[in-house]
């Protein structure tokens, strides 16, 4: 099993500017704890100068930050791979800044998008950012020691700037020919698809971020994802024109599952951090059908289990490959959502797919009574359950066997259900495939 796939790019001099290319170097060893977790667990994609920022991360506690912008009133699963980073940054010593983008927002990131963001309120991205802060105290301690956690919002600088003054003072140090090279950028001209002047500003206000965090708190490095890589050169390249430090960038590669779909998305939406939007039993599920070949993976990323315990289940074969899953469930759960929430989701499965019972944490879905008296047709009920995309989808789902009306197989795809399905426990529960289950409940 090998996690690593580290870039470097290379030096730079008052002479020469950063590109966004860089070479992989498979033999470098760090010293630092930070990145041989890092490297060992599969966190590295690219790093600016990964000796120079050993030789910090020994020496010092180095801030660093990654930010997150207020785009939904939660984050999804996709972002679990930056939190992580977070936290092994402070179990290993170092100070970590989660930077809330109430500024940047206003904006909106165009990179890794074929199309603008819409344009929020700012009532709205107000709304979103408190609904974002309550994750990050599950997986980091905030308060004022060296290593505390701190959370800044870049509102607070932006929202102040003097744009004439902006330009003049960082506008020189960034060529629209070099803007004009970004993924972020040529994705969109090449697609033929609008870029708009205030999506274009956004590198720029990234940057400055990175050197406002380093005046203000001594940000040494930012962290994110792999589409975030010209963004941070940039802020690297400005900490070093204007205020003359050395400063770091470090990124994750694109985490996507086996099949090639992106981390954090599923059939019926996206996998959010939330209770309110994601309850514990769905979030638990979510791991629990890990693909085989994600296993190992996932488990290194997602969790802190010992690698040679990660490598032991990885190798699992067969069925046994199933007890890797639910201890990857159990894990991820219990680090979101406590303990508690995490064995209650495994009693759940257990009894609703093991013992053929109904456990009381299925995820549910409220349906009119006066609908079911009257009766809904089986294909709309599962459209509206979420266990299916179409009503096609449903027929071939009962056409194939897999579609289930309180755990007996549904034969006809024309058929209405009623009150009169209710089970003993006066809901209904309906099931696609093996793994995916609603109860239905009527008010």
């Amino acid at each position: 099993m090998c996690y690593m796939n580290f870039h470097i790019t290379y030096s730079i001099t008052d002479d020469h500017i950063m590109t966004e290319t860089a070479k992989s170097i498979d033999n470098y060893t760090p010293k630092s704890e930070f990145l041989k977790v890092m490297l060992e667990r599969g966190f590295i994609h690219q790093c600016t100068d990964p000796e120079a920022l050993d030789k910090r991360l020994m020496s010092e506690i180095i801030p660093a930050y990654i930010g997150f912008d207020c785009t939904a009133s939660s984050l999804h699963v996709g972002s679990l791979v930056q939190i992580m980073m977070l936290r092994h940054l402070q179990k290993s010593g170092h100070k970590p800044i989660a930077l809330m983008g109430g500024g940047t927002t206003k904006i909106g990131d165009p990179s890794g998008k074929d199309e603008s963001r819409q344009i929020l309120t700012y009532e709205k991205i107000n709304e979103n950012m408190e609904g974002i802060k309550s994750v990050f105290s599950r997986y980091l301690t905030f308060g004022e020691a060296p290593s505390d956690a701190i959370m800044p919002n870049n509102a607070d600088w932006l929202d102040d700037l003097m744009y004439i003054d902006l330009l003049r003072t960082v506008g020189p140090h960034f060529t629209i020919n070099r803007m004009l090279t970004f993924e972020s950028v040529k994705t969109r001209l090449d697609r033929e698809n609008p870029l708009t002047f205030l999506e274009f500003n956004y590198m720029i206000l990234q940057a400055y971020d990175f050197l406002e965090l380093q005046r203000r708190e001594g940000c040494a490095m930012q962290m994110g994802g792999s589409d975030q890589w010209g963004n941070i050169i940039n802020g690297v390249e400005l900490n070093r024109r204007l205020d003359r430090k050395e400063v770091f960038g470090l990124t994750t590669p694109l985490i996507t599952l086996a099949s090639g779909a992106k981390m954090g998305k599923t059939a019926t939406g996206a996998v959010w951090l939330n209770e309110d939007l994601c309850s514990s039993y769905d979030f638990w599920q979510f791991w629990r059908n890990t693909a085989d070949a994600d296993v190992g993976r996932f488990l290194a990323l997602f969790t802190e289990l010992p690698m040679d315990e990660v490598r032991r289940l990885e190798a699992l074969e067969g069925q046994e490959i199933n007890e890797a899953k639910k201890i990857l469930a159990n894990e991820a759960t219990r680090m979101l959502h406590g303990e508690e929430a995490a064995k209650k989701a495994e009693e759940t499965a257990k009894k609703a797919f093991e013992d053929r019972s109904l456990g009381a944490e299925l995820p549910t879905v409220d349906v009119a009574k006066s609908d079911l008296e009257a009766g809904i047709s089986v294909a709309d009920l599962y459209v509206s359950a979420g266990l299916g995309s179409s009503k096609g989808e449903v027929r071939r789902l009962i056409k194939q066997g897999g579609a289930k009306l309180n755990d007996e197989k549904i034969a006809d795809g024309e058929m209405n259900i009623s009150l009169d399905h209710l089970n003993d426990q006066g809901n209904i529960k309906l099931s696609a495939g093996k793994k995916r289950h609603i109860l239905i409940i009527p008010k």
